[in-house]
């Protein structure tokens, strides 16, 4: 293998360095070099051209709900909540949830905008809140 490939897995895998920014606060997406295209889950190589040209970006955060499901739960367990897709505005759709109202109220085609949260029982977390609401 040549030493241009092996650099693509050195160190921590994309999952880890995402992760490991989210944990310092900062959501982060990859974009390619090679073809300009965002990509989201983390990877090692371009879903969309197969470079290897992946560098971390900070997104907008802006994007809008794709679909929606609520969660229900005994209000003991923490209450009914909802997963979320959400398309950014940079193109990838990911998975998450919306904050800031109720699981029943979102919306397909909500506008939305991610945060990070401190969550007491998983740490850091993103979600989204609906555009314009107050963190």
């Amino acid at each position: 293998m040549s030493d241009a490939r092996n650099s693509v897995f050195e160190g921590p895998g994309p999952d880890a360095q995402f992760a490991l920014a989210l944990a310092q606060g900062r959501f982060q997406i990859q974009h390619c070099g090679a073809c300009d295209q965002h990509v989201f889950y983390p990877r090692a190589l371009c879903t969309h051209c197969g470079s290897a040209q992946l560098e971390w970006v900070a997104p907008s955060g802006a994007g809008r709900v794709y679909s929606s499901t609520t969660v229900c739960r005994k209000p003991e367990s923490g209450g009914d909540y909802n997963v979320a897709l959400v398309d950014l505005a940079e193109g990838p759709r990911l998975m998450s949830r919306i904050d800031g109202i109720a699981p029943d109220q979102v919306r397909i085609g909500l506008r939305v905008q991610a945060r990070v949260i401190d969550d007491p029982i998983k740490g850091k977390l993103l979600v989204f809140i609906p555009e314009g609401a107050t963190p």
